[in-house]
């Protein structure tokens, strides 16, 4: 997202967008619902549980491991192939994101790397720090053209510009703009997936909107599917209007499948302890 001859708060500027405003009311909607529920007022450290476990569920099966939901559940070594390394670190992330909120107010750079370290689980040269150039980028689920090292740290600059400057737009923007920038960027040499969902998951909570990660978006992005994800990724990048208003509305629909998803939990749990 450049920033150049772009209005004083350009996160709110896309708020005005066509179709934006109503994505945004549908999502707090959904989101209301969950927190509405009778269950929520009794067992919300359980739905934040299952919300978490699922939500990694769903950023893992985005970056090409769509494990089962109990298979999630059941595993403990997450070291043995690609598919369960990814698994792994998007359970860690998860873990992770809510530690990080107070910080990603005032640097939203340091929590990237953070949350890249304990993606990439190792103490290799390029890990917890942008790619420098000539460096290779291993995401080949995203086949977008990759902006050289110059373009991504300025383009990081400008975003944690935006984050700490705060802005008047609603969370879901923010949250749709922070995780479009970074998949578009992929600013890592690895995890660039996992960990722009997690930023986003970051933004959601720290926001307000789902304080308690109760409406999990990466459960919404896996079950939309990796298709209608890369090409609504493909409007962000375009940097059209259109494009724009359509990624945004992408990540809106993700949070309402989300919040979904945990109402069904609720409902569950509320059965069994009738």
């Amino acid at each position: 997202m450049s920033t150049t001859g772009a209005p004083a708060d350009p996160l709110a500027a896309l708020g005005s967008l066509p179709g934006v405003a109503e994505s945004v009311e549908t999502v707090r909607k959904a989101v209301d619902r969950v927190y509405g529920h009778r269950i929520m007022r009794r067992r919300s450290t359980a739905i934040t549980s299952e919300a978490a476990l699922r939500g990694a569920r769903g950023s893992a099966a985005l970056s090409g491991a769509d494990w089962a939901l109990e298979e999630v559940r059941r595993r403990s070594d997450f070291g043995v192939d690609d598919e369960a390394r990814a698994v792994g670190a998007a359970l860690r992330l998860t873990a992770e994101a809510g530690q990080l909120l107070s910080i990603w107010r005032q640097s939203p750079l340091r929590v990237l790397a953070r949350l890249h370290l304990v993606a990439a689980a190792s103490k290799d040269d390029e890990v917890g720090r942008p790619r420098q150039a000539g460096e290779p980028v291993d995401e080949p689920l995203i086949e977008l053209p990759l902006p050289g090292a110059d373009e991504v740290a300025g383009r990081l600059e400008g975003l944690s510009g935006l984050i700490v400057a705060g802005s008047s737009a609603p969370a879901l923007v923010t949250a749709a703009v922070v995780h479009g920038e970074l998949l578009a960027l992929r600013p890592f040499a690895s995890h660039n997936g996992l960990v722009a969902r997690a930023a986003e998951r970051i933004v959601l909570i720290g926001s307000g909107l789902d304080p308690k990660s109760v409406c999990p978006a990466e459960v919404g992005h896996a079950e939309l599917g990796r298709a209608a994800y890369l090409a609504a990724l493909d409007g962000y990048v375009s940097g059209t209007p259109e494009g724009m208003a359509a990624w945004i509305a992408h990540c809106g629909r993700a949070v309402e499948l989300g919040a979904r998803e945990s109402t069904a939990v609720c409902e569950a749990l509320q059965r069994g302890a009738a």
